[in-house]
């Protein structure tokens, strides 16, 4: 049996021509962005999620000079939720990054770390998380569900 799994998202030329919520959400990114400790890589990410209470937790990388004992941003924040907010679901996460690792026109995706630990938040909470990814020349792609980023997630059901 063949099956196919089609990746579907909505792409935008600048992030400030979403609606109101999305582009405070993507500034809340930005403004993480600029408190990471990054100062092996220079390479600044931030992450906001907003919760089903209306909430936003950010997160930002940080790194360590103990290489990989650092965090990303997703998942710091991501962690951060499921600590303080355990009964909140997560409806959209924003990510956004600064730095010379990638090219302007290129989206900072999430790792394959962090997009288990974002599958597994949208597994528990039972509901799609919504992520929005914000290049550095500022077009955006938005997915509906993390099954766009990562097809076949550690424990997926056959």
């Amino acid at each position: 049996m063949i099956k196919q799994h089609l990746i579907e998202y909505e792409f935008h030329a600048n992030w400030r021509e979403l609606d109101v919520a999305d582009c405070q959400l993507i500034e809340k990114a930005f403004a993480a962005a600029k408190n990471a400790y990054a100062p092996y890589s220079k390479f600044h990410v931030g992450a906001a999620a907003l919760l089903s209470n209306s909430e936003v937790v950010v997160g930002n990388n940080q790194e360590n000079i103990a290489y990989p004992s650092g965090l990303c941003a997703e998942r710091v924040a991501l962690f951060h939720i499921g600590a303080v907010f355990p009964n909140e679901s997560i409806q959209t996460l924003a990510v956004v990054a600064n730095g010379d690792l990638i090219e302007l026109d290129q989206f900072v995706t999430p790792c394959g770390s962090c997009r288990q630990v974002i599958a597994e938040s949208q597994n528990r909470q039972k509901n799609p998380i919504r992520i929005i990814l914000v290049a550095q020349n500022d077009a955006v792609v938005i997915f509906k569900s993390i099954n766009d980023l990562l097809v076949f997630p550690f424990g997926m059901k056959a």
